[in-house]
């Protein structure tokens, strides 16, 4: 194999490649690799997993709902990760006495 042949390929097809980060989905190979899992890449990645016939570019159908799917994800890890920010006190019944007492003596004041 001619490397300069080969990095030539990878530069050609990387600059036609328009998104800075697009979707490819891979192809069965024969060292177990799985067929049809999308992936988010680089431009270079992606145009070396082409050309070395790893992945294919995704379809627009294909990009669109993997990236959906990506963004559903985010919502859900967010929302996680805010409903564990979440604090809990307890108090002792005297110390809501206490608290019932100094707002009962507010709102007479008031």
């Amino acid at each position: 194999m001619d490397l300069t042949i080969y990095y030539q390929k990878i530069r050609t097809l990387e600059a036609t490649i328009p998104d800075a980060f697009p979707v490819v989905m891979s192809l069965a190979a024969a060292d177990g690799g799985k067929a049809g899992v999308a992936t988010e890449v680089t431009r270079g990645i992606a145009a070396k997993m082409i050309v070395e016939g790893q992945a294919r570019p995704a379809t627009a159908e294909e990009a669109k709902a993997f990236l959906a799917l990506q963004e559903e994800a985010k919502r859900v890890a967010d929302q996680m990760a805010t409903a564990s920010k979440v604090q809990l006190s307890v108090l002792t019944t005297a110390d809501l006495n206490k608290l019932r007492d100094v707002a009962g003596s507010r709102k007479d004041s008031a």
